[in-house]
């Protein structure tokens, strides 16, 4: 019996290892697919013959879903089975990496990429936590946290620079073919995924998923419609924030009741998880509000292809991950709230100082220095932030918290995606508006028209796809739209960045609110949440 045992050991553990980097595989095609995304923009809107804002409002839409379903999702594992709902999960994902693939439409890709593959995103987050923390036990399941947390932040600090070669090399076809092929690997081998079962309320708050649903979803859906042009801005958000007060007064109405609920609305009398995912979610527009605006100016201003992009965008993507990982090491001994405002403050230092940068900038390389700071910034907050707000959440809760944290975080970026978009696209349409109006060389029936065009559809676009256009204009009549609309661009590009700025400095004041607090050291549960 002893020599089976032995015997036996080295099999299980070189199992544990295959399914560990089989998740930590999983985990890394989840983070790298925006990235591959971003870096993309303009290549994506030349195959597909669409346009800048529909792409931006794609991969909106995309967070927005993965945010809107996180929590119904978690409840979906736990009824029906969390391997079930990994599969599912990952089958989702790989539908929308594969319509990526073959897609000769941006409908194709809303429906496949972004909702189908949402919905993916928001089933394998939690039932990943749940099967890591049900598959390994003692040092073998930190390792594997640990090993998923380090391919999440590897393939965040890589994403841009591997999505620019595959792009500009290959095709950005290819780079989602590559997450598909990745995906059959590891469902090849789901044999090695044992389920873990439920134990707990079986019951489903229909209400309150569905409020949660309708009011995340409203709030940056009225954002994207505003963003395209449509109508019923105003009524869509305020059917999203009504839907989120309701919310509210139903989970404390039901919880007091005795009855089941969403989500336990007395995790929000924490003050720490309270301003912990009021830091994350405020992150995440500061992330998501960057990656619109810079991705922009680098693909259309500077007209770089997607390597080049990625290429300049290494600077904040490698910082952020070194950082992090460093912060995560040698921070013992220091405030994390303290830590937690330097990241803050870093960030904003760093977006403030690409502000007045754009307009006289010909290279990517003059960001290099700010991307560094500002990467840092975010380094630091990656660190500590899962840490903060779970760190007084007792076990039985962890799993509902960490759901939480995230649905915050994801609804933070498609947030700061949506807004920094249509802020940019409503200053392109002013400003170019104005400036047409006001040329002398301009005639004034072309300035009429301008202004409907733009009324009707801003597009951001490079002086080069805008020189072909005007090709049968007069030679001073192109050139001094050609000037309006770098200026216009410059200024929008501006007053977009303030979007993920002010979010930078709402995070100050919210960590300055933390260092008030005292610190509480977190549980194993909690750690093991937050490193997931």
């Amino acid at each position: 019996m002893a020599d089976e045992a032995t015997v036996s050991a080295p099999h299980e553990e070189a199992g544990n290892l295959r399914l560990s980097l089989l998740l930590a595989a999983a985990m890394f095609v989840l983070v790298v697919d925006t990235s591959l995304m971003n870096v993309s923009i303009s290549a994506v809107v030349r195959d597909l013959d669409t346009t800048v804002s529909s792409v931006q409002s794609t991969i909106a839409l995309e967070a927005l879903v993965s945010a809107a379903f996180i929590l119904i999702s978690s409840k979906v594992g736990d009824l029906f089975g969390r391997k079930r709902a990994y599969v599912l999960g990952l089958l989702a994902y790989a539908t929308g990496a594969l319509a990526m693939t073959l897609a000769q439409s941006l409908a194709a890709i809303i429906v496949f990429w972004a909702i189908i593959g949402g919905l993916g995103a928001s089933l394998l987050l939690p039932a990943m936590q749940s099967l890591i923390h049900g598959n390994f036990e003692g040092a073998a399941q930190k390792k594997t946290y640990a090993l998923v947390g380090a391919a999440a932040a590897i393939a965040a600090a890589v994403g841009p620079l591997l999505g620019g070669f595959v792009t500009t090399y290959l095709s950005w076809r290819v780079g989602f073919l590559l997450e598909v092929v990745v995906i059959a690997v590891v469902l090849s081998q789901i044999g090695l995924v044992k389920d873990v079962p439920y134990t707990g309320e079986r019951q489903v708050d229909g209400v309150g998923a569905g409020l949660s649903v309708v009011g995340m979803g409203g709030v940056v859906l009225g954002i994207l419609v505003w963003q395209e042009g449509g109508d019923y801005v105003v009524l869509l958000i305020a059917i999203g924030a009504l839907a989120l007060w309701a919310l509210s007064r139903w989970l404390v109405r039901r919880h007091r009741d005795g009855k089941v609920t969403l989500l336990d609305p007395d995790l929000f009398v924490l003050p720490h998880f309270r301003l912990g995912i009021t830091a994350q979610m405020l992150q995440n527009i500061t992330l998501g509000g960057a990656m619109i605006a810079l991705p922009i100016f680098l693909q259309i201003k500077l007209e770089y292809d997607a390597l080049q992009t990625g290429l300049s965008l290494a600077p904040l993507s490698l910082t952020m991950f070194a950082v992090a990982i460093l912060a995560g090491r040698k921070s013992s001994g220091r405030r994390p709230a303290k830590i937690i405002r330097a990241g803050f403050a870093l960030s904003t230092l760093g977006l403030a100082l690409i502000i007045p940068i754009v307009p006289d900038a010909d290279s990517g390389w003059y960001l290099t220095v700010p991307l560094v700071i500002a990467g840092a910034g975010l380094g630091l907050l990656v660190s500590q932030l899962n840490d903060y707000a779970l760190a007084p959440i007792d076990d039985e809760r962890i799993s509902e918290a960490a759901g939480v944290n995230s649905a915050s975080g994801s609804f933070g970026l498609s947030f700061g995606l949506a807004v920094a978009g249509g802020v940019l696209l409503a200053t392109l349409s002013l400003a170019f508006t104005n400036m047409t109006n006001a040329s002398p060389v301009i005639p004034s029936t072309q300035q009429q028209q301008i202004a409907q065009t733009l009324e009707d559809d801003a597009q951001v676009v490079s002086n080069t796809e805008l020189d072909k256009l005007l090709v049968d204009e007069p030679p001073a009549v192109r050139e001094a739209i050609v000037s309006i609309n770098t200026d216009a661009t410059n200024l929008a590009l501006q007053v977009a960045l303030l979007v993920p700025l002010l979010a930078g400095l709402l995070g100050v004041i919210d960590s300055s609110r933390m260092i008030r607090l005292p610190d509480v050291e977190p549980s194993a549960s909690a750690e093991a949440a937050a490193l997931a």
